[in-house]
């Protein structure tokens, strides 16, 4: 059995909410990266991360900066955006960098404001859910 994690950043609770609706799908508790969560041997490790203002935030790249590739086998994105277009490129190039494959990525419609407001919604949770099942069934 592979063992999952799921970490999040946030500021306006999108990807609390996100990580918290896989975590019960998954049965994993996330973890929020304020908390400073240390892995141990993850075969999957999902970051579930907002884009603002076009980039994730200074506190989760500073999370995925401290992974370390012989603790952390994989990753899968999960990223809330309003404009539902950005990508987590930073946190992306980071793993890379550092030999941790990005399996892929799932963009969540978020909002900002009155735009796209009341987003993320069951729908948008619905298919992050589903897409996480997925990815951890492989």
């Amino acid at each position: 059995m592979s063992k999952i994690h799921i970490a999040y950043a946030t500021i306006t609770k999108h990807s609390k909410k996100l990580a918290h609706a896989i975590g019960e799908r998954l049965y994993v508790k996330p973890d929020n990266i304020l908390d400073k969560p240390l892995y141990e041997a993850v075969d999957l490790l999902y970051i579930v991360g907002g884009i603002y203002g076009g980039e994730s935030l200074p506190a989760l790249i500073d999370f995925v900066k401290s992974l370390d590739n012989n603790k952390v086998k994989k990753v899968a994105l999960i990223t809330s955006c309003a404009s539902k277009i950005h990508v987590q490129k930073t946190i992306r190039t980071i793993l890379e960098d550092k030999n941790i494959p990005v399996i892929d990525e799932h963009i969540c419609q978020g909002s900002f404001l009155f735009f796209k407001m009341g987003h993320p919604n069951k729908d948008d949770l619905k298919e992050a859910v589903d897409f996480a099942f997925k990815l951890s069934e492989r």
